[in-house]
């Protein structure tokens, strides 16, 4: 906690004391305000100085337990350009309670100022400011308040002297890029303590994703987290957790790895497109160089990045994570102090952010590293939209595309890639870029080929001629003769008639070669997933994940929140099964509302049926919008993480009890997620009791193989295929089978249409399978009757090892 004591002499007054709306409603922040009767502005705490723009009117101190505060002398003196205004200090100069700051000429001022009353004000986010009384006179150096960490006591954790270090190597195949760093930023929100990041002879501020994007740190380089506060273990420990569990990085970024040539350009996402060049490009809107007062530029900034960040919610599926760590770029502290620094030299919002994202660009330019040199694109994005709102600029028309477009360009960010139509695109090719940019994921989660770092030859290519873009082979025909166009469109056909057919054959229900009823439903994340799951033919949802409601948020999602959604995915839906899962998020998975001790290994410990009940009020919660949102006749509800009956014994209580409650009739299905070894062995016994069991195999199979899928020492060994997994997955079936219930399975494998026939051969009568993977698993559950499958399935059981059970389902799939 720091004490802040009067800058100068004066009436000590509110913020709402003001006359600028933009001080008096907080838009910069918390604060005070004091009319001055003395021309000397003093120092309220020690600390050092961030900056004083040329006007020389206003300081920004950053307090020893890192609060950033601004002192402005007066309202609009920046117009004044430094007339009567003498700086005593200069950036980067340390100054203790009372040093002279700055020296003004109060009558010069006063006359030409439009008010003279100075406000200090909180600059930087995660501070709580305690005030004396005010509407009072006070003396220089009067005591007026203190400011301290948002939830720290009168013994500050931050001005403690406890600390707590750790080393550790960075595993995760791609670095600390940005959603890494983002990740990290939302791990640290919980905790008080100041947190470091070293890596060789760099270091950043770990609540920065700029700052940690600088400091490539990539695969395989040691880093060291140190901490300063009373929570500096359990910081330290989080973030050592994130980065030893690789970041719970999916499998976007290396789900294909990049197809690299010497001489050529490399593969982002797979695919064959043949097609016309198309040429897009744009140019930087213009923006004044100077502002019109610090308050109003600042306050203008703060809007455009809010209704920037505000325009990234509802984003889905990949787009989700990308948006995730643009939000976090948004409220980067470093990002808006270097902004904040050229707003106070008199230059315009537009100016300053356009500063901020290119000094931050060159920082990330000079690691040298291409991974982080992709992340540019992200900082380029987010400067255009920024600016775009700030000078009400309405969004460029997204170009319009001839049928069948090669997208060619310098670069293309992710809100220009969303813009598009899809349905005429039909590849991109990039001058610049990397395989795993923001926009080379969306391009593969849309199934559209994207070759990158092509070169800048690829821009003169003229509009309309014609190109094949083999992202495969990592090759790009330019005007291609006959031949070449034929052999490709005879391969492009071959692929699309595959594809149409099974999407064709997918609105119909899935059966094996002699009739046996197999459900292939999908997993679900939000509406659109909803939306595509039906377009793609699946025949319910399998698995509902709820906790996209839950994470990166303040406080829990209210019923009626969680009831609009909910209600919202069985709509789209129609009448077709809709299998909820309940909240299933634990120590690997921190959200601000639920404090949890640290655990050692979280994959083990307090999460999905566990956590909920540890905490029924949410439990009852969560089903009381469920039952509300989703018709009776449709809704099924399934447990995750159970191990034994007395797992879900008392959820069944609860969910009569909150039944009876809203007079929903009838017995509403409870089933359970078979994700751990117990709870397949213990299938049968607990088939008896719940109506449905559906396996998990992601979890599963870690905690079968005894390997965690966030270690890349050890993720080559995780593959469902393994036989003894397959083991499992027949019990399950089997056990279900003598109860006279159904067992499905939702976790990754299901996905797969490879194993499609030896999971039906084990007894799985449901699979549920991403969207985009529903008309192929169908596919392939028609393909064998349900002897071959029983065959297959026991030659898997029996094999050594997961690749030789891949072998024998490619021999079976020839």
């Amino acid at each position: 906690m720091i004490t802040l004591v009067a800058p100068f002499a004066g009436w000590l007054a509110p913020l709402e004391d003001v006359p600028d709306a933009v001080f008096a409603e907080r838009m910069m922040g918390d604060g005070f305000a004091i009319d001055p009767v003395e021309g000397v502005l003093r120092a309220p705490a020690a600390g050092a100085v961030i900056n004083v723009p040329e006007s020389r009117h206003a300081v920004t101190l950053r307090l020893d337990n890192g609060a950033e505060l601004l002192l402005h002398i007066g309202l609009e003196t920046v117009a004044l350009a430094g007339r009567g205004f003498d700086a005593r200090v200069a950036a980067g100069d340390r100054v203790e309670a009372g040093d002279v700051l700055i020296a003004f000429d109060l009558d010069a001022i006063a006359t030409a100022a439009r008010a003279l009353i100075t406000t200090v004000i909180i600059a930087s986010e995660g501070y709580t400011l305690a005030l004396d009384s005010l509407a009072r006179s006070v003396a220089a150096g009067a005591v007026v308040g203190r400011v301290s960490r948002s939830g720290a006591t009168v013994v500050d954790a931050l001005v403690s002297d406890v600390g707590a270090e750790r080393k550790l190597r960075v595993t995760a195949a791609n670095g600390i890029h940005a959603r890494p760093a983002a990740r990290i930023v939302a791990a640290l929100r919980p905790f008080l303590a100041e947190v470091t990041i070293h890596a060789a002879d760099r270091s950043a501020n770990a609540r920065s994703t700029i700052a940690l994007l600088g400091l490539g740190a990539g695969k395989d380089d040691e880093v060291r987290i140190v901490a300063r506060g009373g929570d500096a273990q359990a910081a330290v420990d989080a973030v050592a957790d994130l980065i030893l569990a690789n970041f719970h990085e999916t499998a976007h970024a290396s789900a294909s790895k990049p197809v690299v040539s010497n001489t050529g350009p490399v593969r982002a996402a797979p695919g064959l497109a043949i097609g016309q060049a198309f040429q897009l490009r744009s140019a930087d809107l213009d923006v004044p160089t100077d502002g019109n007062g610090v308050a109003a530029e600042q306050a203008g900034l703060s809007r455009a990045l809010a209704d920037t960040a505000t325009s990234l919610d509802g984003a889905h599926g990949t787009a989700a994570e990308i948006a995730e760590a643009h939000r976090a770029l948004l409220a980067d502290p470093e990002l808006a102090a270097t902004a904040a620094r050229h707003i106070a030299e008199g230059r315009s919002a537009g100016f300053a952010w356009r500063a901020a994202t290119a000094e931050a660009a060159a920082a990330l330019r000079a690691t040298g590293d291409a991974l982080l040199i992709e992340r540019i694109a992200d900082l380029t994005d987010l400067e255009r939209q920024v600016i775009g709102r700030l000078i009400g600029a309405t969004a460029p028309a997204a170009p319009v595309l001839p049928k069948g477009a090669i997208l060619f360009g310098e670069d293309l960010l992710p809100s220009q890639f969303l813009s598009l139509d899809t349905a005429r695109l039909a590849g991109i090719v990039t001058a610049q870029g990397g395989p795993t940019s923001h926009v080379a994921i969306l391009a593969a989660s849309a199934g559209v080929p994207m070759l990158v770092a092509a070169g800048d030859a690829v821009l003169a290519i003229a509009d309309g001629t014609p190109v094949i873009l083999d992202a495969d082979r990592g090759t790009l025909s330019v005007d291609p003769d006959a031949d070449a166009l034929a052999e490709a469109s005879t391969r492009l056909s071959a692929q699309r008639e595959r594809r149409d057919r099974e999407l064709a054959a997918a609105q119909r229900s899935a059966h094996t070669a002699d009739g046996v009823r197999i459900e292939v439903f999908a997993n679900l994340g939000s509406v659109a997933d909803a939306a595509a799951a039906v377009s793609a033919g699946a025949e319910g949802c399998g698995l509902l994940r709820t906790e996209f409601l839950f994470l990166e948020r303040a406080t829990a999602p209210t019923e009626e929140e969680q009831r609009e959604t909910y209600s919202a995915i069985a709509a789209t839906l129609g009448e077709r099964p809709l299998i909820v899962r309940t909240l299933d998020i634990g120590g690997d998975k921190p959200v601000p509302y639920l404090p949890m001790d640290r655990e050692e290994n979280p994959a083990l410990g307090l999460r999905g049926v566990r956590l909920t009940l540890a905490r029924p009020d949410l439990m009852r919660i969560q089903l009381r919008a469920i039952l509300r949102a989703v018709p009776a006749a449709q809704c099924r509800i399934m447990l995750p993480m159970v191990a034994d009956l007395g797992d879900y014994r008392p959820v069944r209580v609860l969910l009569d009890e909150v039944s009876a409650e809203l007079g929903v009739t009838g017995r509403i299905p409870l089933g359970v997620m078979i994700e751990t070894p117990a709870a397949a062995m213990l299938a049968g016994q607990i088939a008896q009791e719940a109506d449905f069991l559906s396996i998990g195999t992601n979890d599963l199979t870690q905690y079968t193989l005894a390997a965690d899928r966030g270690n890349a020492s050890v993720s080559s060994r995780i593959d469902a295929m393994h036989p003894a997994v397959l083991r499992l997955v027949r019990e399950v079936g089997k056990g279900a089978a003598e109860a006279g219930r159904w067992a499905g399975m939702c976790g990754g494998l299901a996905s797969d249409p490879l194993a499609a026939p030896i999971l039906i051969g084990l007894g799985i009568t449901e699979l549920s399978a991403t969207p985009a993977q529903v008309p192929g698993v169908k596919a392939a559950v028609a393909r064998f009757d349900m002897a071959a499958c029983k065959a297959l399935a026991e030659r898997a059981c029996d094999a050594q090892s997961a690749a030789e059970v891949r072998a024998l389902a490619m021999e079976a799939h020839a």
